[in-house]
């Protein structure tokens, strides 16, 4: 699992990012969290995840690669629509994935 260095968040979230990672990447449980992550299928933008799938033993974590980050699955939309035109807006088009690695990350 890798982490984008500057995470994509609603207010919810911006204010316990560091709290939340850190339960997800000990395997605490977070009910009301949902992550953002690159598409696992390159034909799609994002894919949006409750955490709580992250949980289960045999779920394909490690080429997770987490964006963002939302308190209800509304308020991941939400998030995920701001990456979106965030992208176009700087680039005019729609290659998530190489933007995002162009901004950089961090491997925790």
């Amino acid at each position: 699992m890798k982490w984008h260095n500057s995470l994509y968040t609603d207010e919810k979230t911006r204010r316990r990012q560091k709290k939340i990672k850190w339960k997800i990447m000990h395997r605490a449980g977070m009910l009301r969290v949902y992550v953002i992550t690159l598409a696992s299928n390159e034909k799609n933008l994002l894919d949006i995840i409750p955490s709580w799938e992250l949980l289960q033993k045999r779920y394909p974590k490690k080429n997770l690669y987490i964006v963002g980050l939302a308190g209800s699955y509304n308020k991941a939309m939400e998030v995920a629509g701001h990456i979106v035109s965030d992208v176009y807006r700087n680039t005019g088009g729609f290659d998530i994935r190489s933007y995002i690695h162009q901004k950089g990350r961090s491997d925790t």
